[in-house]
């Protein structure tokens, strides 16, 4: 049974974040052109070219919609540096990357990797989420992840099946991510937590969705020492108010990333992501005990990286049994004098 596709509705998704929007095959294709693609469609279908590109630029992904409004063919040129996912909303498109060939619909994506060459021929009614992702950053969090350099570029599988493991993952978390970046008032446009999606893409990829180093993550690796993972929670403790990555952690720590999330829950009891969030809701409540008059919860809280402040105060009462605001107005209130 095929699964539905993630929106079937025929409005484009961010509209109030348009990139591009022309009914103009010329100024289509030299927009395209600007960004390393080739456009090519029949003259007979020109007349309905309604293409229309709406984005989202975080610091190492671009999240955006597109729809072309006609059938046409687009290849990638060769020095494109990204890893490209290409996500049915709907309509179906057809993928090539190097010889593999991936019939995307409300089932099946695709990704492909900036070694192979990417081309695509779309139907006239299709529209597709696209991620694109920095080759840099992928790489940075796989060598964190094996602990040492790539021998060989990186290789991920064309084909995504959206019903199963890291595609349907994807495709849940990419439905409430598309309707947060969609707000205003979103969380996800704070900083840390853009890295925070960004190390959820790009993790889980290198984790959950095969490559040609796969084998090299599921390899045993050294057991790491005590002291390797104090060197962890003292780069996180000292970082809590800056994004932080496997990556950077890993880095600091000097142990490989896969490692360091298999060992790190034995020692501390977490991992190493939930630490972090638990240290920061620790240091909202000391700033929130020794807050100045006229200091509130808001500021505080989105000095240490939280931006969704319904969310924060529940995950915040669970911690503490109190809201924060109490904690706030438990500090400030006036003390009585010992003679009242």
């Amino acid at each position: 049974m095929q699964r539905r596709p993630m929106r079937t509705a025929v409005t484009p998704v961010f509209e109030q974040h348009r990139v591009f929007h022309s009914r103009n095959v010329d100024e289509a294709r030299a927009f395209l052109h600007d960004k390393e693609f080739r456009l090519a469609l029949a003259r007979r279908d020109a007349p309905q070219l309604d293409l229309r590109i709406n984005g989202v630029y975080l610091p190492n992904v671009y999240v955006g919609y597109i729809q072309y409004g006609a059938p046409v063919s687009v290849r990638a040129h060769p020095t494109r540096s990204d890893y490209w996912l290409q996500i049915p909303l709907r309509g179906n498109f057809q993928t090539t990357v190097g010889h593999d060939i991936v019939a995307c619909s409300s089932s099946h994506a695709a990704i492909s990797s900036p070694s192979r060459g990417i081309a695509l021929r779309s139907d006239a009614g299709s529209a597709r989420l696209n991620l694109s992702i920095s080759r840099d950053e992928v790489v940075r969090q796989l060598v964190a992840l094996l602990g040492r350099p790539l021998h060989a570029p990186l290789e991920f599988a064309p084909e995504v099946n959206l019903g199963r493991g890291y595609g349907r993952s994807l495709a849940r978390y990419l439905r409430l991510a598309v309707a947060e970046f969609e707000r205003g008032d979103s969380m996800l446009f704070n900083p840390l937590m853009q890295t925070q999606f960004e190390q959820f893409i790009i993790v889980g990829l290198l984790v959950s969705h095969p490559h040609n180093c796969t084998e090299a993550l599921r390899r045993s690796s050294r057991t790491p020492a005590s002291r390797d993972m104090k060197r962890a929670i003292d780069y996180m403790q000292g970082n809590l108010q800056a994004p932080i990555t496997i990556a950077d952690i890993a880095g600091a720590s000097r142990l490989a990333g896969r490692t360091l999330f298999q060992h790190f829950r034995a020692f501390a009891g977490t991992s190493p992501m939930q630490y972090v969030r638990n240290a920061r809701f620790e240091k909202v409540r000391e700033s929130l005990l020794r807050a100045a008059p006229g200091e509130n919860v808001t500021d505080i809280a989105s000095a240490w990286g939280f931006a969704h402040m319904g969310r924060f105060a529940v995950e915040y009462r669970k911690h503490f049994g109190e809201s924060p605001s109490e904690t706030l107005r438990g500090h400030v209130r006036p003390k009585r004098s010992w003679r009242n």
